[in-house]
C-alpha cells in the first residue's frame, strides 16, 4: 500500500480545511437542476459555472483536453440524459487552446523531445480548426442514438480574454 503524498498536497488539504469550515451542504442531489451539461476544456482559465451564471448543483460539467466529444463523453451523456436530468448540452471549446496549437505528430514529438516519453499510443485529438471540430462534436451528440429523446445540443466558443460565449451555427 502506498501512503497518500501528504507533503505534495499540503496546500490542497489546508485549503480544504478552510473551505469545510464554512461549507453549506445545501442538500443538493446529483440531478442537474438547470437540466444542462457543459462539455469544455480542462484549461484552468475556464470557470464553466461562472461563465453561464449558474451555481453548484445546476449543471453537469465534463472536461477534457480540447473539449472533445469522446466515447467517454458520450457514455457520460447517456447517464446524464436518462438519470440525472440533463435536457440541454452545450459544447464549449475556447480560444487559444493548446490542442489547436499543433498537429498530433508535433505534440507527440514535443513530449518525446522534452521528456523522453513516447506517447504515440495515445490519441491526443488535436484540432486544426476549432469551429470545424465544434461542429463535428455537436453533430456527433445530435446523431448519437443512445441519448434520451428530446435533448437539445448547441455549440459556443468561449473567449479566454473577454469571457464571452459566441454561439456557433451548426
Amino acid at each position: 500500500m502506498t501512503h497518500f503524498p501528504t507533503e505534495q498536497f499540503a496546500d490542497i488539504l489546508e485549503n480544504n480545511k478552510v473551505f469545510a469550515q464554512s461549507f453549506d451542504d445545501q442538500h443538493l442531489t446529483g440531478f442537474a437542476a438547470k437540466g444542462l451539461a457543459i462539455i469544455t476544456c480542462m484549461d484552468s482559465r475556464i470557470s464553466p459555472l461562472a461563465t453561464v451564471g449558474m451555481e453548484p448543483g445546476d449543471v453537469k460539467i465534463l472536461r477534457n483536453a480540447g473539449a472533445r466529444v469522446t466515447d467517454d463523453v458520450l457514455r457520460t451523456l447517456v447517464l446524464a440524459t436518462f438519470l440525472l436530468g440533463v435536457k440541454r448540452v452545450l459544447v464549449m471549446p475556447h480560444t487559444e487552446c493548446k490542442m489547436a496549437s499543433a498537429t498530433e505528430p508535433e505534440i507527440h514529438e514535443e513530449i518525446m523531445r522534452d521528456y523522453g516519453v513516447d506517447t504515440r499510443s495515445v490519441e491526443i485529438r488535436t484540432v486544426r480548426d476549432t469551429l470545424d471540430a465544434l461542429r463535428t462534436d455537436v453533430t456527433r451528440i445530435r446523431t448519437y442514438p443512445l441519448l434520451a429523446p428530446n435533448v437539445t445540443v448547441g455549440g459556443a466558443l468561449y473567449d479566454v480574454h473577454t469571457g464571452t460565449l459566441t454561439p456557433i451555427d451548426i
